[in-house]
């Protein structure tokens, strides 16, 4: 690539984060689905045709905030467990540090769990369901990798079952988010967040506690 073009693609890449960055501070407000490329360019300060210079349609759009949501939260989840460690040497600190922080990404972009859920809600089988999958098992992954570890460090039941405790965990953070976008307030879970949780990691220590009949 020539270098005179660099600058240009800069500044493609920059207007693409600023209408992602706009499509997400508008589903805080509003449904997605009622928001148009007038509103993103309104926003971000270019006529609606300038949108289209960077993305195809609005769908091309959501597929970027979600690109975007990929990226971010799993850096950010990786981050949390990474940080637990290196603080304390324990994989149930790291799941707590990973349940922690997505609870604080939610409640800095409370439109992004709105556009998961508006998409949802569609009975086709779409790019955008497909994106949120991907994301849903590099998620669980992670939580895989982390609760095996903790069976080594912890001796938690034999049979756990790490995929169903992958699950455990995301619903109760998709729970407390549901509940908190019904509420209308999303910084509720700050509170909420620990003791959940903790109602989480006994469970999943019970298991241990069961096995060997302890009360």
């Amino acid at each position: 690539m020539n270098v005179l073009d660099k600058p240009a693609k800069q500044a493609t890449e920059v207007r693409r984060a600023h209408l992602v960055a706009a499509a997400i501070a508008l589903a805080a407000r509003r449904s997605p689905a009622d928001i148009t490329t007038t509103d993103l360019a309104r926003m971000v300060g270019i006529s609606q045709g300038a949108v289209f210079k960077h993305f195809a349609n609005k769908e091309a759009i959501w597929l970027a905030v979600l690109d975007w949501t990929a990226t971010t939260l799993m850096a950010r989840l990786e981050a949390a467990a990474q940080g637990a460690r290196d603080a304390v040497p324990s994989e149930l600190s790291a799941l707590r540090a990973v349940f922690l922080a997505h609870v604080d990404f939610v409640m800095a972009y409370p439109g992004v769990p709105r556009v998961i859920f508006q998409e949802l809600q569609s009975a086709d089988d779409t790019a955008l369901k497909a994106q949120v999958r991907s994301l849903m098992q590099r998620y669980r992954k992670l939580l895989q990798n982390l609760l095996q570890q903790a069976h080594k460090e912890q001796g938690l039941h034999p049979d756990i079952d790490l995929n169903a405790a992958a699950v455990l965990f995301i619903g109760s953070v998709q729970g407390l988010v549901m509940q908190a976008l019904i509420s209308g307030d999303v910084n509720a879970m700050a509170q909420q967040a620990p003791g959940v949780f903790a109602i989480v990691q006994r469970g999943i220590q019970s298991l241990q506690a069961n096995q060997q009949g302890t009360p």
